[in-house]
């Protein structure tokens, strides 16, 4: 079918990955750091498209027929009527709007209103509660704003030159608060609650449609978010889940449905497939690690792991709820981790490194039953993140998620989900590939470890976690959990 390349714009750099469009196999790879402030709230667009041109250079496109782009999420990009940047980009991690996400919480009447209405609570990252912001606190500039974009719809808009259709993919369009995932339709009237007029919103794409093509005839597909592009490019479907390691923490899962959550713990996202991805977040999941092994004097969070290897499941009955930040799910934002089960044959150095992976793991696993809870199947999860490779998480992991565990080997995996949505889009342009059922590449590579025997033993190690958490924090899962 030909050569297809994937670009991921994160929040710090470049990656693009050219691949065969017929297996998905990697032909090379460029990579570009953007020239940004790594923790920056704010970002002129055009940064991020030096950043794309030094990642492309010398001829990485070349061959290349069809391009697929994957970006950071949340970012909100305004435009006046002649297609200017009213302002710089506000980012995903820009947390000013935590206000004007209650005031909209507040003006739709709640947040059982906005989960029926889009499938999602405001909270400060969505690009809704950025516009209510600007209204409040950059009036002038609000009321210049004509048109809105994400960071993927205004990558595809500037390679296919600017055209006057502009475009996004249900996966972004899903991570606005103003687009609905049940419906397929965009809201409106809550862009107008939120900047005080209406305003022009891009086009909504299926998945495997193109969002044009450059004049040197170079197809570009639709684009997505990163999270869709990286569960697209993992090859992730229906019974799998993916749990992402990070500071914090985040569940996902494919779904057929939409899910509508008044607790807000579920977003509820469109994935790149036509399905959608329920996602539950945690405040703390690899920060739990860092600590603990700071409090025991260790640098290395692989020295952690071997010494948590010398515990036994349950570590000698000491429990760490992780909650360090507060937490999220379930919510409590003003509370602290703690320490239970404190005994003199309990307080080893191996049992406290035990008790901090088993509970980043069982406050995961509470995540996952909250999907589990509203019918979402998981048979298979995904663990991804730097945290993932440690022994100790490798084997606490399987039994208490009571499912089959994946560790992929590493990769770009946003980008070549990227990379396969070009393919797609070339194949139907092609007419070699159906609309319905994209490319089927070869799967990551990856270590699989099963439950097996260890499933009791995680059920006890989670009823000892459960009990904990129960104790201190009674009834913090509206579920039940």
């Amino acid at each position: 079918m030909g050569i297809v390349a994937g670009l991921d714009s994160s929040s710090e750099y470049t990656r693009i990955v050219v691949c065969d469009a017929d297996t998905g196999a990697v032909l090379r790879q460029g990579y570009a750091p953007h020239p940004l402030e790594p923790k920056s709230t704010e970002a002129d667009p055009q940064a991020w498209l030096l950043s794309l041109g030094e990642a492309a250079g010398g001829g990485l496109l070349e061959g290349v027929q069809a391009i697929g782009v994957s970006a950071q999420q949340h970012g909100l990009i305004t435009l006046d009527a002649q297609g200017g940047p009213v302002r710089p980009a506000l980012l995903g991690n820009d947390r000013r709007a935590q206000v004007a996400a209650a005031d909209l919480v507040d003006a739709l009447g709640g947040r059982q209103a906005w989960a029926e209405a889009v499938g999602s609570v405001p909270q400060a990252a969505l690009p809704v509660a950025k516009l209510r912001w600007l209204a409040r606190t950059e009036p002038e500039a609000a009321q210049r704003v004509a048109a809105v974009l994400q960071p993927h719809d205004w990558l595809v808009w500037q390679l296919l030159g600017r055209p006057a259709r502009r475009t996004t993919d249900r996966g972004g369009a899903s991570c606005t608060g103003y687009w609905s995932a049940g419906t397929g339709a965009w809201r409106p009237d809550l862009v107008e609650t939120a900047l005080g007029h209406q305003c022009a919103l891009p086009e909504v794409l299926g998945p495997a449609e193109a969002a044009g093509t450059t004049p040197e005839g170079l197809l570009i597909s639709a684009g997505t978010g990163e999270t869709m592009a990286a569960a697209f490019g993992l090859g992730v479907r229906t019974g799998d889940a993916v749990v992402s390691l990070g500071a914090s923490g985040s569940v996902m899962a494919v779904h057929h449905e939409a899910l509508a959550d008044s607790t807000g713990m579920i977003t509820s996202f469109a994935d790149a497939t036509g399905m959608h991805l329920p996602v539950v977040h945690t405040l703390n999941a690899v920060r739990a690690l860092r600590g603990t092994a700071e409090m025991l004097g260790v640098e290395a969070l692989g020295d952690l792991s071997e010494l948590a290897m010398k515990s036994t499941p349950g570590a000698s009955g000491l429990v760490m709820l992780p909650y360090l930040e507060g937490e999220r799910t379930p919510q409590l934002p003003h509370t602290a981790g703690t320490l239970s089960g404190l005994r003199r044959e309990s307080m080893k150095p191996e049992h406290l490194a035990r008790a901090a992976f088993e509970g980043m793991l069982c406050s995961l696993a509470d995540a996952l039953d909250v999907l589990r809870g509203r019918g979402v199947e998981v048979r298979r999860v995904f663990l991804l993140g730097a945290a993932a490779e440690l022994p100790a998480v490798q084997a606490v992991a399987p039994a208490v998620f009571a499912a089959q565990v994946v560790v992929p080997q590493p990769a770009d995996y946003a980008a070549i989900g990227a990379a396969r949505q070009a393919a797609w889009a070339l194949g139907v342009a092609q007419g070699t590939l159906s609309p319905a059922a994209p490319p089927a590449w070869q799967g990551a590579s990856a270590q699989v470890f099963e439950p097996g025997e260890d499933a009791d033993v995680g059920m006890a190690v989670r009823q000892q976690y459960r009990a904990t958490r129960e104790q201190i924090h009674p009834g913090a899962f509206a579920q039940g959990l």
